[in-house]
């Protein structure tokens, strides 16, 4: 290319320089420069070869102008040439380089070249001046072509690059828009500056809402938020948005189309131009409904009772804590009175064993009700296991108002109460203490309001009691009987006492009623009531009943051996509701008769009624004591539950009756009239009355006259000890 466009000039110079001999070589260099430019520019070889050949002839018409007006040369060549590349190209740099070298060659060649030689010195300086512009053109466009490539290449790396961002920003969005998809969540975008949200249409189909029930303001949000979550919500944004903190999150409710609240899990970032102002927020809100609703219902659960809903022992002793707390703040002590009630529903065991759990459990759930109609709004009722509630009354204006509620209580309860198809009656024992400086945990308190109830009991039940400092000794009293009893047992301290039973017809004595005593190295004789109950709440029972059962068999069968006179005595041992639901109860009452050699139907079993009555394996149980040949009686029959609709149920021989009923002969005539009942219902089922507890002549002879067949009590004779009985049975021998 180069080689060409240097042929061609020098062919237009010769031709100039024959047909004008002032010719003055430059016009060459335009050719040049114009091919050289469309070269640098197009990179096309023939174009740029044709657009030379396209100038010749303007050069030459402009030449042979020139030789006529000299003046003329310069500028016309210049503006016409200027003029047409001006037309053609849009840059003027290449045009302005060799421009000005042929420029410098019009004016300094004439002056440095004489005119003899003007001819082929002239040549050889155009030729000259276009090798150097050429030269210069070409590093131009070398130079050009380089920067250009490095612009394209540039460009491609630049694009490519843009292409793996716009590919990782759509991943990113993939990924993004999947995961929220995923989480459920519902997304916004706050714009702090217009002040316009975004909501997502997963954020409004939370709420309820179709997508265009909601609009960008602000208010669309915080006018569904709860009152009480509204200010939290405001002040954490607020904190958020200036950087106060470092991230936004909070858990808050919000109304839900349904009216309903729903609990959400908000999050947020906040983004902006400055450190401490942000422009935008966005974040995103869960549905966390479901496990506050879980939460809640785990925190009710452990601090409430199952099946009444009422407070568990942990939430009344949490707000027993706090009334004591209190009361110690205050100076005041009448400002800050408060007392614990503890009560104890009477024979709610003998209700449940005989109509069922279901319906003992709607017993308890309807007495819940009717405590918590008499309380105030202030009160804390719970309850605390089986039976057994306890209530809060705080605060009190004075210690009565805690012995009014008591009574209201009691009135309440003593109301009948129907459950499917039964008319139950019931009662509450009532234990009282009162808040005191004496005091430092509530479980002092506690204690002693129970300390209250069961002297309450022993007083009768169906009552109430203040505690005082006797109560806490008496507390005291049966706990050490507890660890005495236990050592009395190891150490053989209980002797087997023996009353008589009599016939009320002929007055001779046909068994005994073996009654265990406690004989305490240091004590004393110790009442049965003071160590029974102990015995039975401790489980000691079964094994004071065994020792009962083998001494008691071992005694009849000593004195039938030793007196062969004696006539066939009975020997009736009391069974506890513990014994009869011992698994091998068989096994020990046929070891026992085998070991001591008394015949079974020597034996009798005294049970009492409520151990009986709605249990089914209990009468299993009596049926194969029966089929050992043992008799079986029920012993203080007509004070339990539905009796009469159980009794046929049961193997019994005797019914005994209640020393309370006897008590009251001749005083109430009612306690007559059930007494002759109950010997016309032994008498129609086959079976044999006792009663005991008699204690006067007139006694006697009433049950006498209602045809009962058998007796015991003081009128015939105390329980006797060991000798005392032996002689007693010996002058029966003859």
């Amino acid at each position: 290319m180069l080689l060409t466009m240097l042929v061609l000039f020098v062919t237009v110079d010769i031709v100039q320089l024959l047909s004008v001999p002032s010719y003055s070589p430059r016009w060459s260099g335009y050719m040049f420069l114009i091919g050289a430019y469309a070269f640098s520019r197009t990179t096309h070889y023939r174009l740029a070869v044709g657009m030379m050949i396209a100038i010749c002839p303007l050069a030459i018409f402009t030449t042979i102008i020139s030789s006529s007006a000299p003046g003329v040369d310069g500028a016309v060549s210049y503006l016409v040439l200027g003029l047409f590349l001006s037309s053609i190209f849009v840059s003027w740099h290449g045009v302005l380089l060799l421009a000005a070298i042929n420029l410098v060659g019009l004016l300094l060649l004439p002056s440095l070249i004489p005119d003899k030689v003007a001819g082929a010195t002239s040549l050889m300086a155009s030729l000259a001046v276009n090798l150097i512009g050429a030269a210069l053109v070409l590093i131009s466009m070398r130079h050009r072509r380089q920067i250009e490539g490095d612009r394209q290449a540039e460009l491609r790396g630049s694009e490519e690059r843009l292409r793996q961002a716009l590919a990782a920003l759509r991943n990113s969005e993939e990924r993004y828009a999947l995961a929220a998809r995923g989480a459920n969540d519902g997304l916004w975008d706050w714009d702090l500056t217009s002040g316009q949200i975004f909501f997502s249409p997963r954020w409004k189909a939370m709420l309820g809402y179709a997508e265009d029930a909601i609009s960008t303001a602000p208010e669309e949000w915080f006018s569904r938020i709860h009152p009480n979550d509204l200010e939290p919500m405001r002040t954490r944004l607020a904190a958020h948005a200036r950087r106060l903190i470092d991230h936004f999150e909070l858990e808050y409710r919000i109304t839900h189309a349904d009216g309903g609240y729903r609990y959400m899990l908000c999050r947020g970032l906040a983004i902006g131009e400055t450190a401490t102002l942000a422009t935008r927020m966005v974040g995103s809100q869960t549905d966390i409904t479901d496990r506050k609703l879980a939460e809640e219902r785990l925190r009710h659960d452990a601090l409430h009772d199952s099946l009444t809903s009422l407070p568990n022992r942990a939430l009344f002793m949490d707000r027993l804590s706090h009334a004591m707390r209190r009361r110690r703040r205050i100076r005041s002590v009448d400002e800050a009175t408060f007392a614990v009630l503890f009560l104890d529903l009477d024979r709610f065991k003998t209700v449940n064993d005989s109509l069922g759990h279901m319906v003992g459990d709607e017993l308890l759930l309807t007495a819940a009700q009717k405590l918590q109609q008499c309380l105030r709004p202030n009160d804390t009722i719970a309850r605390i296991g089986g039976d057994e509630f306890t209530i809060l009354l705080d605060p009190l204006q004075q210690p009565r108002d805690a012995t009014e509620i008591a009574e209201r209580i009691q009135r309440i309860l003593a109301a009948p109460i129907h459950i499917h198809g039964h008319e139950i009656f019931t009662s509450v024992s009532i234990g009282i203490a009162l808040s005191g400086d004496n005091y430092e945990r509530p479980e002092e308190l506690l204690r002693d309001a129970d300390t209250a109830m069961y002297q309450a009991k022993l007083q009768g039940r169906a009552r109430y009691a203040v505690f005082d400092d006797a109560m806490h000794a008496d507390a005291l009293e049966l706990l050490r009987i507890e660890s005495d009893l236990r050592r009395a047992l190891d150490r053989s301290e209980l002797r087997v006492h023996y009353q008589p039973i009599v016939s009320l017809h002929t007055e001779q004595i046909v068994g005994f009623e073996a009654l265990v005593r406690w004989q305490h190295p240091e004590r004393g004789m110790i009442p049965p009531d003071m160590f029974i109950p102990v015995a039975e709440d401790t489980g000691m029972i079964t094994v004071l009943g065994q020792i009962v059962l083998r001494e008691a068999c071992r005694q009849l069968a000593e004195w039938q051996a030793q007196l062969p006179g004696l006539p066939p005595l009975m020997m009736s041992v009391n069974l506890s509701a513990k014994q009869l639901a011992q698994p091998d109860l068989l096994d020990l009452i046929d070891n026992a008769l085998r070991e001591t050699g008394l015949s079974a139907k020597q034996l009798k079993l005294e049970i009492l009624e409520g151990a009986l009555i709605g249990k089914a394996q209990a009468a299993e149980t009596l049926r194969r004591i029966k089929d050992l040949g043992v008799q079986i009686s029920i012993d203080d029959f007509g004070t339990g539950y539905s009796s009469l609709s159980y009794l046929h149920q049961f193997p019994v021989d005797t019914l005994k009756i209640d020393r309370s009923f006897i008590s009251q002969m001749g005083t109430n005539g009612e306690h007559n009239e059930i007494i002759s009942a109950i010997v016309s219902l032994a008498r129609s089922l086959g079976m044999e009355a006792i009663a005991e507890g008699i204690e006067t002549v007139a006694q006697r002879d009433q049950l006498r006259e209602l045809n009962c067949d058998y007796g015991q009590g003081w009128l015939f004779a105390r329980a006797l000890d060991q000798a005392a009985a032996t002689t007693l049975v010996a002058s029966l021998a003859g």
